[in-house]
């Protein structure tokens, strides 16, 4: 099992919730308000004729546990819909999961995601 994580921009979320509920069984997934920084560098923005330099920006975390098979299709997928060519597109992150355990039934592994 993996844990998929991408970073995007708030705009797409709704996309990337429609693709991947109509092109996989995907059984849940997390999805956090974040703030940070990157290459991007923040905004510089004028309020009142005053410039205001913003260097956290908000951004969409979305995480998922999936199968190891269905990594590759997922992150094409996140790549498709979030990839613009413009500095603060976001990140994909993969990591290993070790366990997944399902605390309602006690179920593991494969049956718990």
């Amino acid at each position: 099992m993996k844990k998929v994580e991408a970073i995007i921009q708030l705009e797409k979320l709704e996309e990337l919730k429609w693709s991947l509920d109509k092109n996989f069984d995907t059984t849940g997934m997390t999805v956090t308000q974040v703030l940070g920084c990157g290459n991007q560098k923040g905004l510089k923005e004028y309020v009142r004729g005053q410039e205001i330099i913003t260097t956290l920006l908000p951004k969409i975390n979305v995480s998922f546990v999936v199968l190891d098979e269905e990594v590759d299709t997922i992150v094409a997928l996140i790549l498709a819909i979030c990839q613009t060519g413009e500095v603060g597109d976001g990140k994909i992150f993969v990591s290993s999961i070790e366990e997944a355990i399902r605390i309602r039934t006690g179920e593991r592994g494969k049956e718990a995601i």
